[in-house]
This record gives structure tokens, C-alpha cells and sequence, in this order.
């Protein structure tokens, strides 16, 4: 099998997500690592590009550069991530669209509900994939929650409470931290702190497993640290287009939680949790009946859980693995093979939109506001 050729903008020597990038789209031998842009900074970018064995010529100062640049070639690159800064999301991604490349951008996608709306536009016009890393999907029991609740195991969904809150932000001293600062700085995140950067993974986890909407919110938010311009700590309810209600909780100030990323759907006849501590279980509790431990890799999951399973029962996988098969269901797209649950351009409007509808519901006392972008009015 013929690798395909990626490239990467962002995400150099340091950074958080990179990593996991280059290994996810390279673990299972699908992608080959040809081409990069890794750093503001062009010959900290080319050098750092060198080191992890990329040709000179595709080892680009900046994103103009590599996009003339792999534009030019025979040989061009199939798939493109982008991991920068939030700001730089929308252009980014339009431009390589735009040039006939298939893309995959880190969450949020856009700073605007118009530029996602945008996004959306071009990617269906380019026939390209235009896909969005809310990669906590892509661990193997999430797709078994969500075909259980597809096939109606636990009934129609009534309530989903998601949260994904942590301690780490939670050291007043840690103000001037450059991982921490541009989180809270609108320049870099744009309209929203916390609830943009780890809400926006549980509210669509929650519209994932829940196979659902989002149709209207109301959110409380607070900046407990003094100087932060955005939101650590948010509260959202949600009312979903089937009728399920939502609760969710996002911070980045409880001290004393790590990860703190879990879901419940309660349905009218049974209910799931996950937690992405635990990944390998999902934990199952039917109407009247004993609570259940599913366990990764046993026998009998659903089709999409199994496929996604990389090795043995009781041997954890993880949050690297969950990065790789996003690259995965992109490289089977790409070869023409489609796969449903990629989060995809209109995923990452929708979340966008929901940011937006929080922070102007949290601007106005809390007040119930429509979730939906105008496109899907």
C-alpha cells in the first residue's frame, strides 16, 4: 500500500499537540511525514522540520511558502493539519481548501459563525475532506456508545450531563506562562477562554454519542483569576432538537482534577457513562437490570468500536491512538472509502456557533439563546 503524503503547519519543537499529530497520522503506516511549516519563527521551523527527517525544500519557512510550494508539486502532499493558533485557523484552512487540499484543523475551526459558515461552503464545493480533530470521538468504546445508542439500547436519550474540567490553569503565579496565557487572551482565542478550548470537546461529544443537535443553550461563565480577559470556569444547559436535555460543566480551576473529561446519556431505558481516564470501559446500566463493564476488545462490539481497536483486551490504547484514528477515517475517505462519525467541517461550525450563543447568553444574565448557526435555521 502507497502511503499518502501529509504535511503539517504548527505544532513544532514544544508544542502540546504536535506530538501527537506525528505520531497519530503515522502510527499505522497510512501517512508519511513529507512536508512542514512548524514554527512562527521560519529557520526554527526548517530546522526543526530537518531533524524529523523532511527533505530542505519541503522544509518551509511559513504556510504561503508551503502551500506555493506543495501547489507546484507532482508529487504534493494529501492531507494537510493545521495546529496553530486559533486565529489563524479560518485562513489557513480556506487557503488550502481553496488549492485542492484535503485538510484537518485543531478545534475551534473558525473565530466567527460567518467563517464557519465559509468553511462549510468551500469544503462542499471542493469535494475535499475538511475535517475537525475533536479526536475524544474517535476512541473505540465512544463509537460503541454511540451505536448502542443508534440501535436503541437504552431508549430515546432524556438527559446527557459532559463535563471536561481540570486544575491546571488554576495557579494564579502561572500568568505569564505562554501555554497558558493566549488561552485567555481574545487576540489568540478569539471570544471565549475555557468553554472554547475544552466545553466545545464535551458539547460535541455529547451531540456525537447522542446522534443529535444542539438546538439552544444557556450558559454561565466566570474568570476567577484575576487579569484573564475570558472564562475558566463555565456552566451550559442545553436543550438538543430530539428533546434530550444537557447539562455540562468545563474547567480549567478545579484543582485536584486532572483530565475530568466524562459523559452520562440517560435514556429511557438505560444508561452509558465513559470517562476518558478509563477509556478502555463503558459502563452500561439497563432499565431493572445489573450495571455492566463493556471492555475494549472483547467480543461482540459494534462494528466501529472493533475496526478502531488496535490491540488486546486490557491493554490501554489511549489518547495518542484516539489521534490516529482520526487519520484513519481520513485516509479510508481519501481512498474512497467512506466512513461516518469523522468529525467534519459542519461538526466544527456547529461548535462554533454554540460558543457564541454561550458567551451571549452568559453576557445577558444566562438568557436561553439559539445554538444553531443562521445556515441550519
Amino acid at each position: 500500500m502507497t502511503k499518502l503524503k501529509w504535511g503539517m503547519i504548527g505544532g513544532g519543537e514544544g508544542s502540546q499537540i504536535g506530538p501527537a499529530h506525528r505520531l497519530g497520522a503515522q502510527v499505522d503506516g497510512l501517512f508519511e511525514m513529507v512536508a512542514g511549516a512548524l514554527d512562527h519563527r521560519p529557520d526554527v521551523g526548517r530546522d526543526y522540520a530537518r531533524r524529523l527527517g523532511i527533505a530542505p525544500d519541503r522544509a518551509y519557512g511559513d504556510w504561503r511558502e508551503m502551500l506555493e510550494g506543495e501547489r507546484a508539486r507532482d508529487d504534493r502532499i494529501d492531507l494537510v493539519t493545521i495546529a496553530t493558533p486559533n486565529s489563524t485557523h479560518f485562513e489557513l484552512t480556506k487557503a488550502f481548501l481553496l488549492a485542492g487540499f484535503n485538510v484537518l484543523c485543531e478545534k475551534p475551526m473558525t473565530m466567527s459563525v460567518q467563517e464557519g459558515e465559509e468553511i462549510v461552503r468551500i469544503a462542499k464545493d471542493s469535494g475535499k475532506v475538511c475535517a475537525v480533530n475533536y479526536c475524544y470521538s474517535a476512541y473505540p468504546m465512544v463509537r460503541q456508545a454511540r451505536a448502542m445508542v443508534r440501535a436503541g439500547e437504552i431508549g430515546k436519550v432524556r438527559l446527557v450531563v459532559s463535563e471536561f474540567s481540570h486544575g491546571h490553569h488554576g495557579d494564579a503565579a502561572d500568568a505569564d506562562n505562554p501555554r497558558v496565557r493566549w488561552r485567555y487572551d481574545p487576540a489568540t482565542a478569539g471570544v471565549s477562554g475555557q468553554f472554547a478550548d475544552c466545553g466545545i470537546h464535551a458539547l460535541h461529544l455529547a451531540s456525537f454519542i447522542c446522534d443529535d443537535q444542539v438546538g439552544e443553550l444557556s450558559a454561565d461563565f466566570v474568570s476567577t483569576i484575576a487579569g484573564r480577559a475570558l472564562e475558566d470556569d463555565a456552566m451550559v444547559n442545553f436543550r438538543m432538537s430530539k428533546g434530550a436535555a444537557g447539562r455540562l460543566w468545563t474547567s480549567s480551576v478545579a484543582i485536584g482534577r486532572q483530565h475530568g473529561f466524562e459523559i452520562q446519556v440517560f435514556g429511557e431505558t438505560g444508561g452509558l457513562r465513559w470517562a476518558s481516564e478509563h477509556p478502555n470501559q463503558l459502563i452500561h446500566t439497563p432499565l431493572h437490570g445489573r450495571t455492566q463493564i463493556i471492555e475494549k476488545g472483547e467480543s461482540g462490539l459494534y462494528e466501529d468500536a472493533s475496526r478502531l481497536t488496535r490491540v488486546a483486551i486490557a491493554h490501554p490504547e489511549g489518547f495518542l491512538l484516539a489521534v490516529a484514528n482520526i487519520y484513519v477515517d481520513i485516509a479510508d475517505i481519501i481512498n474512497g472509502n467512506p466512513r461516518d462519525g469523522l468529525p467534519n467541517a459542519t461538526d466544527g461550525l456547529r461548535s462554533v456557533a454554540a460558543v457564541h450563543a454561550a458567551v451571549a447568553s452568559a453576557a445577558d444574565n444566562g438568557a436561553w439563546k439559539d445554538a444553531r448557526p443562521p445556515m441550519f435555521r
